[in-house]
């Protein structure tokens, strides 16, 4: 566990569950139909139970890049910020802008509903096929602009990796753009 305090925002990087954190919300890494799929998205979803199906019914999707917002029903969470990350497709085709808008409308939404804690998987990364090393540094770079423009309520970012190599990951980039002041 690596845990950074920056601009009273305490940053952590821990190899765990989603599933198993009691935070505001817990950022699911969806597809577009919201109805639940592989990876994080089934864990979450059926660690939340049917309500969340429902819920998500309701929403009538989701676009690449954007998030919507449900209740967390049965998890320890009392939200989930469902958000559609981009399927690698060589790096040419807009996925960085995607993922990062990902990041950001989901640090958006945990801001405009006054949430102090949120955790976030490593969108795209799975199945979707985003390199982890540049999936990583988009993650944390991304969250750094946010919290330097100015974090609102939030004071906890955990970033939840499925692995031990993908929180190494997450850690070299916070440490070398933390360093670099290059969270502008």
């Amino acid at each position: 566990m690596k845990i950074v305090t920056i601009n009273g925002v305490e940053l952590e990087i821990v190899v765990a569950g989603i599933v198993t954190f009691e935070v505001d919300a817990i950022v699911n890494a969806a597809n577009t139909s919201l109805l639940g799929g592989g990876g994080v998205d089934g864990a979450i979803h059926r660690a939340a139970g049917p309500e969340l199906v429902a819920e998500c019914r309701m929403l009538h999707g989701c676009k690449t890049g954007q998030a919507k917002i449900t209740k967390g029903y049965r998890l320890p969470a009392g939200h989930v910020i469902h958000t559609v990350g981009p399927v690698w497709q060589g790096g040419e085709k807009g996925e960085a802008e995607l993922l990062a808008s990902c990041y950001r409308r989901s640090l958006e939404i945990a801001v405009a509903h006054g949430f102090a804690s949120l955790a976030f998987p490593a969108i795209s990364t799975g199945v979707y096929g985003y390199p982890a090393d540049r999936a990583a540094e988009i993650a944390i770079g991304t969250t750094l602009e946010f919290i330097e423009a100015g974090a609102g309520p939030l004071r906890n970012v955990v970033f939840c990796c499925f692995s031990e190599p993908s929180a190494d990951e997450h850690g070299q980039a916070l440490a070398r753009l933390a360093a670099d002041g290059d969270c502008k």
